[in-house]
């Protein structure tokens, strides 16, 4: 038994095989049709046929329909007296580039399967808008219209620019992009040449509860003016930094003590203070660079130390002067630093409130020394280090005032590992141990461990916590005394509650052992601040802190709270 296509019907044309001849039996086409269908269904693009299930659910737009296919579903079983050629389907692929050789008329058109509108592009006003010549082409852009001519006055009395002042030009080179400005208020500076100028002057005043920092206090009212500056270079390579900051701090009366007493604080506690340095950089090569620094350093010893004498009309001023210079080498991550250094000390005569001075040229010394350091960068972001100094100090009277020889040998070996994990927690930290032997036998030797660090850990965009520790190892005048072995630890917490306001809290703890004599003080010293930032030129600063020092001797502790109030101009 055969099977034979009703009256009306064409017979159906196998010209295809799988799941298109499904689709083809199902809609009923003309051999025209099926053939085209038949390319429609088998995609190269696509790497094979593409199944019934992916046909259009509605005729593709433009394409011509019949009263009788109109609205009607296009996977229905046509009916017998159907004569009418169907729509025929297109494929679900869209926004497919046309082939090679489609007509132009149709290049960048396409259509999806939810029948959507193409989108234009949109420009802003004035913008070019590109052309597209044919398929396959580059876009062009459009010249821009010359411009308008002035009037012949402004024209005389304005002459066009050059081409290289009016714009780019053919062959000119691009223009550097500036820097991510991280803060918004901070100062600019001002170019001359190659380095960058930044300026700054503070200017403020308070009251502090005890500024002699004697176990009897007596207040004052003071001023203090800061001046700052700051000059970087902006090589390709070599560098050059010169970083200057100034104070002085002046009170507003004299503290004369009762007669027949002698003042344990001086008359006059104006203290002048100033540290600079200028470090340089020569690029010898990309491995190899030579450093050094020149340094300046200008102040008194601090107001409660017992290295002041008693019975002074103001503190004497020490100065020291030092250079450093060296070498830095890398062999691929190995980094092997040398730098060897000279420093001198010198101190004023101590005036003394009888009309007569004192001489301390047994506390000026020189410093020879030398640091070496070896670092290794095991990956990106850590890099362990060891590092070893050595020095010696020479006086210039190798006898001090109390018969005590104080030339003396030391230096200190640490090892640590510098460190940025995910921009969020950056810093060095290492530890180690700090020694010092005199000439002199019957002054002790000093040592002990060192600790030193410096983080910032960035916990969220507006809040930074810092941490630094330092270990030092000081020189001081009294008798029996070897030295000030010094530990400084400082923790401060920055947050922004704006862009313009800034909170400040910092804690610091510090511990003063002077060997030889049994004195130990501890210092606790709490300290908030308030910034408020008017303008990149203009800041407003608000200060509170507490001091509080704790000494095994009678007499040695001491409080005090100080409030001051400044305005900071900066370019």
């Amino acid at each position: 038994m055969t099977w034979a296509p009703p009256p009306g019907r064409r017979p159906r044309t196998a010209l295809c095989a799988g799941s298109a001849c499904l689709a083809l039996a199902a809609i009923g086409t003309s051999p025209a049709a099926a053939q085209s269908l038949t390319r429609d269904l088998f995609n190269p693009q696509r790497g094979g046929f593409v199944a019934a299930q992916d046909l259009p659910l509605r005729p593709t737009p433009g394409a011509a329909t019949t009263s009788a296919s109109r609205g009607r579903n296009l996977f229905a079983q046509p009916q017998d007296d159907d004569t009418s050629t169907p729509l025929r389907p297109t494929s679900t692929v869209a926004l497919q580039p046309p082939p090679s050789g489609a007509n132009p008329d149709n290049a960048g058109v396409a259509y999806d399967a939810l029948n959507r509108k193409r989108q234009k592009p949109k420009y802003y006003p004035g913008a070019p808008r590109p052309k597209a010549v044919g398929p396959g082409s580059p876009m062009v852009t459009p010249t821009p219209p010359p411009a308008r001519p002035l009037p012949p006055s402004q024209a005389a009395a304005k002459p066009p620019l050059p081409a290289a002042l009016a714009g780019r030009v053919p062959g000119q080179p691009t223009r550097r992009q500036l820097k991510i400005d991280d803060d918004p208020f901070g100062p600019v500076g001002d170019y001359a040449g190659s380095f960058l100028i930044k300026g700054a002057l503070e200017v403020g005043g308070g009251y502090d509860t005890n500024p002699a920092r004697t176990n009897t206090p007596r207040s004052s009212g003071f001023y203090k003016v800061a001046p700052e500056l700051m000059i970087t270079s902006d090589w390709e390579r070599h560098a050059l930094v010169a970083d200057l900051r100034g104070a002085f701090t002046g009170y507003g009366h004299d503290f004369n003590p009762p007669a027949g007493t002698v003042s344990p604080a001086p008359i006059s506690l104006d203290r002048p203070e100033f540290n600079g340095h200028v470090d340089g950089r020569l690029d010898v090569s990309r491995d190899t660079r030579l450093i050094g620094q020149g340094r300046l350093i200008v102040g008194t010893d601090n107001p409660g130390s017992p290295n002041i004498q008693a019975g002074l009309t103001k503190y004497p001023l020490f100065t020291t002067t030092g250079f450093s210079g060296g070498i830095d080498q890398n062999f691929n991550r190995l980094q092997v630093t040398a730098v060897g250094s000279f420093d001198r000390t010198v101190y004023q005569d101590s005036q003394l409130t009888d009309g007569t001075s004192y001489p301390n040229k047994d506390r000026n010394y020189n410093q020879y020394g030398g640091v070496g350091r070896v670092s290794y960068e095991l990956k990106p972001g850590l890099k362990p280090f060891v590092e070893i100094e050595g020095d010696t100090r020479v006086h210039d009277v190798p006898v001090d005032r109390y018969q005590y020889l104080r030339g003396s040998d030391g230096g200190y070996v640490k090892g640590g590992t510098s460190f940025e994990l995910t921009r969020l927690l950056t810093g060095e930290v290492s530890i180690g141990y700090a020694a010092r032997r005199y000439v002199d036998p019957r002054l002790e030797k000093l040592g002990g461990l060192l600790t030193a660090a410096s983080l910032v850990w960035t916990v969220t965009p507006l809040t930074t916590v810092k941490f630094n520790a330092d270990t030092q190892i000081s020189e001081s005048p009294l008798a029996g005394v070897s030295g000030v072995f010094t530990r400084t630890y400082t923790a401060e917490v920055d947050h922004d509650f704006r862009r313009w306001l800034t909170a400040i809290g910092r804690f610091t703890y510090a511990t003063y052992d002077y060997q030889g004599s049994g004195r130990s003080d501890r210092l606790n010293s709490i300290e908030g601040n308030l910034i408020y930032k008017l303008s990149r030129s203009l800041w407003v600063k608000g200060q509170l802190r507490y001091d509080k020092l704790d000494s095994n001797v009678v007499g040695g502790s001491y409080n005090a709270t100080v409030a001051m109030l400044s305005v900071r101009l900066q370019n």
